[in-house]
């Protein structure tokens, strides 16, 4: 017998992200960074997959900008996601430009 494909439900204020990227980083001068090297805490970029019920800025397909450390990873069907609060944003990239900062990804 398999097992049937379960739908997930983020609950409450929680988001389903996929961090971009395998870790590694480019310098502008083209120099692959490996990700062991940390300098700082640096934030990374993702797209939202699932959003709970209370979850008020943010909905699935969404890019945003959120600390990796210490967040939950769970794995689904063999990819790898993280588990966070939406107060744990730090940032929303949007086309739409109300009150952005200039910059544009």
């Amino acid at each position: 017998m398999q097992d049937p494909r379960l739908e997930i439900q983020m609950l409450h204020d929680r988001l389903m992200v996929k961090a971009d990227g395998n870790g590694e980083r480019r310098s502008g001068a083209g120099i692959v960074i490996p990700a062991t090297a940390e300098v700082a805490r640096r934030l990374v970029w993702g797209e939202v997959f699932g959003v709970g019920n209370h979850v008020r800025t943010v909905k699935v397909g969404d890019r945003v900008l959120f600390a990796r450390d210490e967040q939950y990873e769970v794995d689904v069907q063999g990819v790898t996601y993280l588990v966070l609060r939406e107060r744990e944003l730090h940032a929303v990239a949007t086309e739409r430009t109300e009150h952005g900062t200039g910059l544009y990804l």
